[in-house]
């Protein structure tokens, strides 16, 4: 195996393998020395854990517990602060956040914080966020304390080697060239950070980081002993994108205030670029203003350091999607860096990583998010906001739109609200349905639940219970699985039976060698060597795509095609007052192809919101026309358009899970409430895992007895006074009238809870589910 990059990821890497007895590992870099190159060598070295992302912030844990133990980590502490009331209010969710994924911190007043920091100016603070285990890591030694580790069990380092290509046989990874010699391997992973889309480039892989501009200076010295300021935890000034520690009795600021500063990987000499102090002043003010003896002091010096940056802000971890053994660990900061290690020595020895990993998957972009206009535009947006944690739902306003479903048009005229997702822009509600009267039913949000909301998602909701509603269903991932083996190959990657007529519907579950869940689709059996399948997004295709054996075709059907969504009670109605063939009594979960009056459809009876109806496919092309029918057809029976926002109610209501929020590959079939769609009488990838296994934990629904408060997802849960698990989806269910939050909880855990939201707890009961139509009189109508 070969590791190109020797910096403190490929340095962790070689040791987590190595340690797991994997020791034929050579790691090249084209510096003379660890840790020489890119960000490791200059990083200041600050570890603030919390993250909103579970997977980020369990790396950080792992990255502080272990070079806490190689002696290379100062565990001072990290204080957050807050200068307004805005802020202090998004400290009490970081608390939150903290709570829910195991970092034990406390929130802290203004009298604390200046106890702590006493260089502050404490009439600026309000309070703050302390997290003990923070601190600050020592990037170059953690390097060579992982590296001699590695080398002790057998690996070797060999620097000053620039690789020029890798050397590949047919759609295997053979090894590296480097300028003078060729390092034979049949596992190479790209560690080069800012350099990785260079190697990408090598086998036909877009890595899509940006390497990034970010300011850090010294201080002089400040008024303080150096005793003092050692003693004082880092500091973080989210407001003004600014960051401190100390240097002796001199401070380090960071700064990401400033203007984006991209560069391309092909331009990359060093690690740093020439100081721009212009692009500072800005930062040394509002940093003055926060600790005035900064003015004495004065700036000694400072450099623009680079960081890779994505544009969605995760690393880039897995395999080539179409090259074996070429394996990625890119845009990886030193926070997380023993984190994603030890992650990619599971994967690459174990076949899987034990922490779910697919918001950092390399492959779950889209292709359209991998041109280089978007990713680059996209990076430097993450790095605007890397510390804007005030606004996690501010929708990222370009580029768009990108992607449009053929009912674009129709949307903005009834005056839709989009979100972006995937690239698509996605309906969350309608203002054309402002006037519903249904809108003065829905109760009131405020604060953080009340953005990108709004009373009409409740009407929304009511009206699909009450009448018929056309939801966009396009952006969801549809995939054609066909050939002579198509029906044993599924057979043997999903979970449910699937050897049923033509005109089946079957919903399954993906797993992996663990038996835990990769996904759940939804599958139609169209003929005897044809399946459509609803997927849940690219990792589907790519897991699909790599287990196809010769005679079975996977193929992205979602951009030539589109789908409506007809629900509610008065759905069949709608379809009877237009021409077609439908037959509109063939029962729940079938499929049949059809004409709604010109337009040829699959019509799969399926509902994701609980309610009777169809999931309408055809062509992109003849979207519109099926959408006007429908539309025309229905205004005698009072139908509207519906968004996501009631979607998410709705599916809530009936206990539907959605995949990557309640339901991850940490968890299996059973303990996720999805057993039943688990076949025992058949074989399948995963079922050997599931022999035996119990689990201490399970998916628990709650409602929530303060009806106001809707909190959004991440919350910590208590028992009996202790945090004992997370909140994953919540909503408040317009139908039934209460307040609905999912959470993964201990399997005794059978009494009232409390969930944590901004600071306060509200008391929350387990329910029996699904809360609206348990009989499923709906669906069967």
């Amino acid at each position: 195996m070969v590791l190109v990059g020797a910096g403190i990821v490929g340095c962790a890497l070689a040791d987590e393998l190595t340690e797991r007895g994997f020791t034929d590992v050579t790691v090249l870099d084209q510096a003379q020395g660890l840790a020489a190159g890119g960000s490791s060598s200059h990083a200041p070295g600050l570890v603030f854990q919390t993250n909103s992302c579970r997977s980020m912030t369990a790396f950080a844990r792992y990255t502080v517990e272990k070079y806490t133990a190689l002696g290379c980590f100062d565990q001072i502490g990290g204080l957050e602060i807050a200068t307004s009331p805005e802020r202090l209010a998004d400290l009490t969710r970081r608390h939150g956040w903290a709570t829910s994924w195991g970092v034990q911190s406390r929130l802290v007043d203004a009298d604390e914080v200046a106890r702590l920091h006493p260089l502050l100016d404490r009439e600026q603070v309000l309070g703050g966020f302390l997290i003990p285990s923070d601190g600050l890591a020592k990037p170059v030694a953690a390097a060579e304390v992982q590296a001699q580790r590695a080398v002790e069990r057998g690996a070797r380092f060999v620097l000053g080697q620039k690789v020029v290509a890798v050397e590949t046989a047919g759609d295997r990874v053979t090894g590296v060239r480097t300028e003078t010699d060729v390092f034979p391997a049949d596992i190479v992973v790209s560690c080069a950070g800012m350099w990785g889309p260079v190697l990408g480039e090598m086998v036909g892989l877009t890595i899509p980081l940006v390497p990034m501009a970010h300011q850090y200076v010294f201080t002089g010295d400040v008024r303080a002993s150096a005793e003092a300021l050692a003693r004082q935890p880092i500091l973080r000034h989210q407001e003004a994108d600014l960051y401190f520690r100390a240097h002796g009795q001199a401070l380090g600021i960071g700064a990401y205030g400033h203007r984006p500063m991209p560069i391309r990987a092909h331009d990359i000499t060093g690690s740093e670029l020439p100081f721009t102090k212009e692009d500072f002043e800005p930062s040394w003010e509002a940093a003055v203003e926060l600790i005035p003896a900064l003015a004495e002091a004065g700036v000694d010096r400072g450099f623009n350091g680079l960081f890779s940056f994505t544009s969605d802000g995760m690393p880039l971890l897995g395999e080539h999607p179409r090259l074996g053994g070429f394996w990625v660990a890119e845009a990886v900061w030193i926070t997380h860096s023993a984190g994603v290690a030890k992650a990619m020595a599971e994967w690459i020895v174990d076949g899987q990583p034990r922490l779910d990993l697919h918001s950092s998957d390399l492959n779950r972009f889209e292709q359209v998010q991998l041109a280089p206009d978007y990713v680059l535009e996209r990076s430097c947006q993450n790095f605007v906001e890397v510390y804007d944690v005030l606004h996690p739902l501010q929708p990222m306003e370009s580029p768009r739109p990108i992607r449009t479903s053929p009912f674009h048009t129709r949307q903005q005229e009834l005056g839709a609200f989009f979100l972006e997702a995937s690239g698509w822009e996605r309906p969350h509600w309608y203002e054309a349905n402002a006037s519903l009267p249904e809108v003065a039913e829905v109760p009131q949000r405020n604060g953080w639940a009340s953005r990108y909301w709004s009373p009409i998602c409740g009407a929304e909701a009511l009206v699909t219970r009450k009448r018929v509603a056309l939801f966009d269903m396009t952006p969801l991932k549809r995939l054609e699985v066909s050939g002579a083996g198509a029906l044993e190959f599924l057979q043997r990657m999903t979970t449910n039976n699937l050897d049923r007529k033509p005109g089946a519907v079957v919903y399954t579950l993906l797993l992996d060698e663990r038996g835990a869940v990769r996904s759940d689709l939804t599958i139609a059996r169209l003929d005897q060597n044809t399946f459509q399948v609803g997927a849940n997004g690219n990792l589907d295709l790519d897991w699909l795509t790599r287990h196809a054996p010769d005679d079975v075709h996977v193929r992205d059907i979602t951009a030539g095609t589109c789908c409506i969504g007809l629900w509610g009670p008065k759905a069949r109605d709608l379809v009877e007052r237009v021409p077609h063939t439908l037959d509109t009594r063939k029962g729940y979960f079938t499929a049949q192809r059809a004409f709604i009056k010109n337009v040829p459809v699959t019509a799969l009876r399926l509902s994701y919101v609980g309610e009777l109806g169809w999931e309408l496919y055809t062509t992109a092309d003849l979207g519109p026309k099926l959408w006007d029918t429908l539309w025309e057809a229905g205004q005698e029976l009072g139908v509207i358009a519906a968004g996501r926002g009631a979607f998410n109610s709705l599916r809530l209501e009936k206990g539907y899970r959605s995949w990557g929020t309640d339901v991850t590959t940490e968890h299996d079939p059973f303990e996720a409430g999805l057993g039943f769609a688990v076949r025992k009488d058949k074989e399948f990838l995963g079922k050997e895992a599931l022999a035996g296994r119990r689990s201490a934990k399970k998916l628990t629904c709650l409602t929530i007895d303060d009806p106001a408060n809707v909190v959004m997802g991440s919350e910590p849960v208590y028992h009996r006074g202790q945090p004992v698990g997370y909140v994953t989806s919540a909503a408040y269910g317009y139908t039934t009238g209460l307040n609905i939050a999912y959470a993964w909880l201990p399997g005794d855990v059978d009494g009232e809870v409390e969930i944590e939201y901004f600071g306060e707890r509200f008391t929350a009961r387990p329910a029996q589910e699904p809360l609206f139509d348990p009989e499923m009189k709906r669906l069967r109508g």
